[in-house]
């Protein structure tokens, strides 16, 4: 049954008595008649986008039904991943990382990281006293020829700049513990074992592929001899993000990346886990990679994809690859409907130019201002937009914005029901996951969501410092 506008208004009140900006103009919708009508819009005066926007945006709505079918299906899909029978056919793959343990709080010392991604690493030293800790941190370039040059150059140039790095902050002469992120696609083998399966960003380095990166950033340290420095894990920025708040909030279970693409960690039972074959250091659980950026690409989410997610795999460098990717992050912004119209056919007729970003700033005006919008149409050449084009385009945003946050919001829930870096600068995605989470979880099941705060640099650390724990504990 759909409520009546008034009680769909009426529901803004909590925050208004709370005096909290009414910063969600869309937080309330109906479907009357096969016509999606938004109750009150917060604006000064009662205005909508028009009817064909509205109709055009109807396909991106999804009600609890559809997002409760895919909490279904991605469960399926983790249990295939975690399976040695069905692992290699499955599209979400659930990986091991041979990470162990989460942080509790007793980790001490000062450990290192290394965070390499692209063009550009860092370098980090971070202290560790219980729930206090100290971090320093510098940026290093990858020059040009070396990401074209060979594997050999590259790791000689990393360790040199861990050594200038462990020599700047005087601890040149301690053996430090590092964790390495590395964010290129990598079969791990082991906590401290890699394979590189392909170069990404630009690289193209001779004689890495296929070979353990871990082994050759020791090889390079110790080429060097002027430096201590024991590389005692590996991870991807997923894991690093879920390590990063756990030690903020022993609580902590799952991490999750939102921005180009999407992925989730969460803690996993041992035993669930048939791809695991290390030893056990005593916690009886690792830590899942879940690699979900293909989950649908065997046409389990054609039910939920829309015409605009088709055009935009159609017109990928993979297409019928990395769906999820495409539908439930960026990508699908700058397809959306509004860039279809005649109107603003000739100001986005490169496609990618309507930026992930620009959804973010149009969307953190307050509702009905659109000074963000209007110096972007203006960029765009849309020099002559009315305020009737600036209430299409936001609506259009927020649609997308909100379809996008529901998608990984069930996955999210999908975990959270069985298991009880976009966020940050979306202005309203946070408060989307955790209403539309809390529509579909059990209402016994308690949770929250938290920013995590660098999990590429200091989550390597603590999975540098866990490590450590878990080596010292298994000794005595």
């Amino acid at each position: 049954m759909i409520p009546k506008q008034r009680d769909l208004v009426s529901r803004r009140l909590p925050f208004e008595e709370q005096a909290v900006p009414s910063v969600d103009p869309v937080r309330y919708f109906g479907v009357y008649d096969d016509v999606v009508r938004f109750a009150d819009m917060g604006y000064k005066r009662h205005v909508q986008a028009t009817p064909l926007i509205r109709d055009k945006c109807r396909e991106l709505i999804l009600d609890n039904e559809k997002l409760k079918k895919l909490m279904e299906v991605c469960l399926d899909n983790v249990h295939r991943g975690l399976k040695k029978d069905t692992h290699a056919q499955a599209v979400v793959k659930c990986f091991p990382t041979y990470v162990q343990a989460l942080p509790d709080g007793t980790e001490v010392g000062k450990f290192l990281a290394l965070d390499l991604g692209g063009t550009n690493f860092r370098v980090l030293l971070i202290e560790l006293s219980g729930e206090h800790f100290e971090m320093k941190s510098k940026i290093f370039a990858i020059p040009q020829h070396i990401m074209l040059g060979s594997g050999e150059q590259l790791f000689d140039h990393i360790a040199e700049c861990l050594a200038i790095f462990v020599k700047e902050e005087h601890v040149a002469d301690q053996k430090l513990p590092l964790g390495f992120t590395f964010s290129f696609p990598l079969e791990q083998r082991g906590l401290t074992k890699g394979i590189l399966v392909s170069w990404t960003k630009g690289f193209k380095c001779s004689n890495v592929v296929g070979n353990d990166v871990v082994q050759m950033l020791d090889e390079a340290i110790e080429r060097r001899g002027d430096v201590q420095i024991e590389v005692c894990a590996i991870l991807n920025d997923t894991t690093g993000t879920l390590m990063s708040c756990a030690w903020k909030n022993h609580q902590t279970r799952i991490g999750l990346i939102v921005g180009t693409g999407s992925n989730a960690c969460y803690v996993e039972k041992q035993e669930n886990a048939e791809l695991w074959q290390d030893v056990d250091m005593g916690s009886g659980k690792v830590l899942i990679n879940l690699e979900w950026g293909a989950f649908g690409d065997d046409g389990g989410l054609d039910f939920v994809r829309t015409e605009y997610d088709e055009d935009v795999d159609k017109n990928s460098i993979n297409p019928g690859k990395q769906k999820t990717r495409q539908t439930g992050t960026g990508e699908v912004y700058q397809r959306g409907p509004a860039l279809r119209r005649q109107r603003f056919r000739h100001a986005v007729r490169e496609r990618g130019r309507f930026y992930t970003k620009y959804v973010s700033e149009i969307e953190s005006d307050p509702p009905g201002v659109f000074n963000n919008l209007r110096e972007i149409c203006e960029e765009l050449g849309l020099k002559h937009a009315t305020e009737q084009d600036y209430i299409n385009i936001r609506f259009i945003c927020e649609c997308i914005s909100r379809r996008s946050a529901h998608l990984v919001s069930a996955g999210l829930a999908a975990l959270i029901s069985t298991r009880s870096g976009r966020r940050r600068f979306h202005p309203h995605f946070h408060n989307l996951m955790m209403e539309k989470i809390k529509e579909l979880v059990h209402p016994s099941i308690e949770f929250d969501l938290m920013l995590s705060e660098d999990g590429s640099g200091r989550g390597a650390a603590l999975v540098a410092a866990v490590a450590a724990r878990l080596q010292k504990t298994a000794r005595t």
